[in-house]
Formats: C-alpha cells, structure tokens, sequence
C-alpha cells in the first residue's frame, strides 16, 4: 500500500474532499485558499482528470470552517505539492469505488468499463436487456465515501492525462471581469454596519486616553467602543465611520513607543541586541592559505510592506453565542481558534469563511481586520459589521517584511575554485502568524490581552530559507542570527528569507567571478552539480541574448536558485539600462516546477512574481520618521508602475513524471540578484544594498555605501 499523501493522512475521510452534487456537478472541498495564484483552478483540474469528468462540471467553493478540511495556511508555494497530491489520490480512489460499483450494476467486470465526463459505460453488456450505462450522479446514494483512503489505488500516469498540463481557463477570472462581487470587499448584507479602527502608526504604541464624545456626537454614528488600547467606532455608513475615525484620532495621545530603526545603519541595528544563533549548515574544514585570497561582502534589504491593492477588510456578525467571519485570511482555522481564544468562547462557536482580497503575499492585515470586525460586532449583536483598513493603517499596521544583512565570506584557490564558504544571516523574526508557536500575533490581541501579544520569536522556518549555498564547496559554514527584541512588528512576506539569502549569494558569486576574471555563467556550472540546476541556467541563457555584446549603459546579469533548496528551480538573465536610474528592460526566466498542471497559471506566478521582485528590488523600502512609520501613502511607499514594468519571458522546463512543485515564490530572489549583477556590468557600480534607487546608484558612482561596510573587511 502506498504511502499517502500528508494531507491525506491529516483528513483521510475521503467525503471532506468530493461531493456529487444533485446538479450532475462535482464539489471540491480544500482548506487552501485563492489569494490570485490560481489554485483553485489547477485543483479543479486535478479533479476532473482523475475522476474523468468535464473541468466546467467541478465546483471549488471558498474554504470555511465548517465543512472544508484543515490544511493550515495557504504559504510557502505548498499548495500544489500538497493539495493536488491528496485530491489525486483521494479521487483515484473515489473512481476506483464507483467503478466497482457501476460494474455491479451493468453486471460486467470493472475492467470492461469505460468513463466519459462522469457516465460509466459497458463495453460488454452480458445480455441485450442489460444496463449499459451509469454515471456518477446516480450511483452517488449506492457508495458510500464515508470512508477513509487506502493509498490502494494508484493515480493516473501522465500518458493518461486530458486536462492536467493544458490551460484551463481560470475559475475566478470571469467574475472579476464582469464586475461581479468578487472579494471580501464586495459583499453587502442588509443593515450592514460600518467600522473603522483608530490606531497610532507609531509601532507598539499603546493608546491611553481619547475623547469618545467628539465621534458619538457626529449624525450617523452608532456607537464608540473601547476595550483596552482597543478602539472603534461603528456607524451607519462608511464616509461616516471614516470621519468619525478621524476626528477621534486627533483627540488621542498615545505612550511613546520603543526606539525605532534607522535604516540607515541596518547592518548595525541588526546586529545589536539579543540575538538566537544557530549553525544550520557545516562541513569540511577551512583550508589554510593565504589570507588575502579572502573576500568578504554584506548585503542588505530594507523592511519591505505588502503593499496590497486594496486595504484589508473583513465583516463579521455576532449571533446568540457565537460569531462568524469573512476574510481573505490565508489561515481561516488557526485564526477562527484565536478568534476563540481572545474572546473566550468555544471555537466550534466560530465559523470563518474566506473570501478573495485584492493582493495578498503573506501575512498581511487580514487576519488583524477579521478580529476588528468580531470585536465591533459583539457590540451590535445580529448585525453584519464591515471593517475596512485606510491606506495609511494598511502600509503603518500590517506586519512588514523583516529587514535582513547577509554577510558572506569566501575563500578561492589560484585556479578560481571556491574552497571555502562562510555566511551569517542576520534578520527578524519571518512566521509570526495568528497561533503560530502559541502566540495570538494580532494588533487587537495586544490592544486588549497582553497576555496574547506577540513575543520575542526566535524564528527558524523563516530566516534559513535559502541560506544554505545551492553550490557545492568543500568546506562551507552557514549560521542565522535571529534579533529578537523587535520594536516593529514583522511577519511572512512572500518568499520570506529567500529573497535576502539569494539576492547575497548570487550577488556574491558573481563577485567572485568578477575577482578571479571567470565568466558568471562558467563560475556557477563549475561549483554546482544539481543538473536541474544546471538545466534552468542553460534555458535561461539561450533563451536570452547572454553573451552578446551590450551598448553603453545596458548590461545584464545572471542569477539562480532553488526555491528552499527542496522547491522549484528558477534561473533569471536580467537586462538593464542604467544611467542616473535603473530602468529594467527584460527578464527572461526559466522554470522546472516538475509537473505543470496549468501552463498558464504557471506563467502567471512567474510574471507577477518577476514584476513584484522588480518593484522590490528598484523601489519599496518602509520608512520611519518622527517615531512614526513616515511610509504611509503610494508616494512615500512607490511601487512599480505599468511604464516600468519590464519585458518577461518565460521558459518552462516541463518534466511531467516529477512530483509537481509551487511556483509562486520562486522568482524573486534569483530576480533581484539577477538585476544587481546587470547593473554592475552596465555601470561598474555594485550594488549590494536594496533598493537600487536613483539616490543609492549616486552614493555608490561617489563611493559611499552606508548600509554596506568597505569591501573585505568584517561587519562583526
């Protein structure tokens, strides 16, 4: 018997996964979530091949608490990998018990029948007065799948497939088109209510007196509630809430919050304090030589925000004892058990459904907003309550992307060989979601019970992503360093560590290449011996124009990486312009994701991907000033924009006999890396500290780099 998939072994009752419906239609029940990776799509197609039914017949409702099986967060590009694997097993199963079942009935063996879009039918009728067809719908009141999966029957093989590796139109996408209510934010109930929360957007700051009166006397408002450092105001109509919100903030004062970073000096800040070290990769010895054959670089990324389109938003309603919740969160049951716990009642009492929300790339604000909403609906009772964040509260509030310095030193033989291999990568704390090592990690949480606020987290599954060198050297040490006293509040954000680790190590090598005079594609094949590594180079390049003489200013630069090192493969040839501004030209990125269910999903991901590490690596930084978070609008906070989008290409190495692998966060470090290592060959500037903004490229032309130490010296 097979060994089953793990979230099969988590939810084996094969009836949590597939319904027949009386609609002749298939219901897909999964505990992951859209947040616009298209995953919902692919799993439909999943189902319709294995069960052999048409892909227009499968419905995907949102996962809620109710009825869809727990699979934790929807993070870390693990949703193909782990949900499609259980729904093709689950429904390889389920077609073999129907096919038993159907043969039964057709009186004929289970080998003498064929499926066609959901009918079973005969090839061999054993009388002319016999049955000789079935389906799916009808025999649904004869099995029983109220049972548990065996790991007996084994999946289609890729010859068999129709709909697995063909683009599939996307499920959502015809809504959004047609204007239809497709997010949280769209939903309306009758006698909605509006909510607004006012919060400092200085950092840990903790509220300590305000003038409720000046909001309640305001036409429309129905209520002004505090509970703690907690506080809202509910009204009639959103402009109103909105108003009220405002008029209450300027009423407020607020304790001092703690030191904030200058970012300016990141490599130093993070580097004080209490920190957890670990060495989490060691072998061989360092060899002995010259010392002056050492190089030694830091890089750095500043605090990054999510940076959503839309604002977080949630709506809740309170009935008898128990409440329920719509969200765009990624993690609908561990925020429906902290829900539970912050307002001490049963979690069976707690119902959270999700709904799509206009960007999402980690742990945003909203599972913050679904609190707000259950808070502000407990003191409207039967009432749905909307909660929507300003702008300014979602780029000051939401958890950012840590700050992070890679500092990585080498060793390199007479013949341009890396013997040697050392980095430290300091960082905060990456996974600080709801009910995550225990914690609550909530504004609200922190606002009413300080025993549920954020602590120090010393942080594993965040910080090591990707800081272990996908080379092969002889010798190699690789530690993290974890600061945990964290006056700002940081938590998942896409790709978490692998964007930095990658960004340093390719950045690095090609250093490397440049001080030993080797080509950087050559450089990388002599130290790497993963060949579906070595495959993605080799498609990128030719893909590209690599190699081909360059005009002034333009150059471009090459990068790679294995997304955790246990992921997707993803290879990236950069070409810029680079003059008083970096202006990325094109990007041509080449993927091995194993099996490729939707092409163009797949696409899709690399694309928004690649736009999104361009936007990373060439503008976003959080700021602070005053004690305050100082980038709270798009003009403090700029993102890329449609005219500076680049060219993308991609290149898919299609390898449809290996297990299937996420592709959503595989682009952005080999991205960044690739666009630092172009902007040096067009310039002769190395760039080593994100982002390259037009300030930063004049520093480095006059030599200064504040956030980088000088070249070959030790930041410790």
């Amino acid at each position: 018997m097979a060994e089953l998939p793990a979230a099969l072994q988590k939810t084996p009752r094969l009836s949590r996964w597939i319904e027949f419906g009386v609609d002749d239609t298939v219901v897909v029940r999964t505990g992951k979530v859209e947040i616009g990776q298209g995953i919902l799509t692919a799993l439909a197609q999943v189902v319709a091949d294995e069960l052999d039914v048409a892909v227009q017949r499968v419905r995907v409702p949102a996962a809620t608490t109710t009825s869809s099986p727990d699979e934790g967060y929807t993070a870390g590009s693990m949703s193909v990998e782990q949900t499609a694997t259980a729904l093709r097993a689950a429904c390889a199963e389920i077609r073999a018990v129907f096919a038993e079942s159907a043969a039964v009935l057709l009186a004929v063996d289970a080998r003498d029948i064929e499926i066609d879009d959901g009918t079973f039918t005969s090839l061999r009728a054993s009388s002319a007065a016999a049955a000789t067809h079935t389906t799916y719908w009808q025999l649904r009141h004869r099995v029983d799948l109220d049972r548990d999966a065996s790991g007996t029957v084994r999946a289609k093989r890729p010859r068999q497939w129709r709909i697995i590796g063909t683009s599939t139109p996307r499920l959502d996408v015809p809504a959004k088109i047609a204007g239809a209510a497709s997010f949280v934010h769209d939903l309306m109930f009758d006698s909605m209510l509006n909510g607004r929360v006012v919060r400092s957007h200085s950092p840990g700051a903790r509220l300590v007196t305000c003038d409720e009166r000046v909001a309640s006397r305001l036409s429309g408002v129905e209520a002004v509630v505090r509970d703690g450092g907690h506080l809202v105001v509910l009204a009639a109509r959103e402009e109103i809430a909105v108003r009220a919100a405002e008029c209450l903030r300027d009423t407020c004062t607020w304790t001092p919050a703690a030191p904030l970073p200058d970012t300016r000096r990141l490599v130093e800040w993070l580097q004080h304090g209490d920190t957890a070290t670990r060495v989490i990769d060691e072998q061989g010895t360092r060899p002995t030589g010259d010392p002056r054959t050492e190089v030694r670089r830091t890089y750095t990324r500043p605090f990054l925000a999510h940076a959503a389109l839309m604002p977080s938003c949630a709506i809740a309603r309170w009935h008898r004892d128990g409440v329920e919740v719509w969200t765009h969160s990624q993690g609908i049951f561990a925020l429906r058990d902290v829900i539970a716990e912050l307002c001490r009642i049963d979690p069976a009492k707690v119902i959270v459904h999700h709904g799509e929300g206009a960007g999402c790339y980690g742990h945003n604000g909203a599972d913050d907003v679904a609190v707000d909403a259950v808070l502000l609906a407990r003191a409207a009772p039967d009432r749905h309550v909307r909660v929507q964040w300003s702008r300014g509260d979602e780029l000051a509030c939401a958890p950012f992307g840590p700050a992070m310095a890679v500092e990585i030193a080498a060793q390199v033989a007479p013949d341009g060989g890396i013997t040697w291999w050392q980095s430290d990568t300091w960082s905060n704390a990456h996974v600080t979601r709801p009910g995550y090592a225990g914690v609550a990690g909530l504004l609200a949480a922190r606002e009413i019970r300080p025993d549920l606020a954020p602590v120090d987290a010393d942080d594993r599954g965040g910080i090591i992503r990707n800081a272990i060198p996908l080379y092969d050297f002889a010798a190699k040490v690789v530690r993290t360093h974890t600061k945990l006293d964290m006056p700002v509040r940081t938590s998942s954000l896409r790709s978490l560590g692998a964007f930095a680790n990658v960004f340093a190590i390719e950045s690095f090598i090609d250093e490397l290449a440049a001080a030993t005079g080797d080509e950087p594609l050559a450089m990388r094949l002599r130290h790497l011996k993963d060949e579906r590594a070595r495959a993605v180079l080799h498609a990128a390049v030719e893909a590209s124009r690599w190699g081909q003489p360059c005009a002034d200013a333009i150059g471009r630069g090459l990068a790679v990486a294995r997304y955790k090192n246990v992921g997707g493969w993803c290879a990236v040839v950069a070409e810029v312009e680079a003059h008083h501004e970096v202006a990325v030209c094109e990007l041509t990125v080449a993927v091995d994701v194993g099996l490729v269910i939707n092409p163009d999903g797949l696409l899709n991901q690399i694309e928004g991907g690649a736009i999104q590490a361009t936007s990373w690596t060439l503008f976003e930084e959080v700021g602070f000033a005053g004690g305050e978070v100082s980038t709270t609008t798009w003009d403090t906070y700029p993102v890329l924009r449609f005219e500076d989008a680049p060219l993308v290409n991609v290149v898919i190495v299609s390898r449809p006999d290996e297990a299937p692998l996420g592709a959503g966060e595989i682009a952005h470090g080999p991205v960044a890396a690739a666009i630092a290592n172009a902007v040096f060959a067009a310039t002769g500037l190395r760039a080593r500290s994100l982002p390259l903004t037009p300030d930063r490229l004049t520093d480095l032309a006059a030599g200064n780099d504040d956030l980088s130490p000088p070249e070959g010296t030790s930041t410790r």
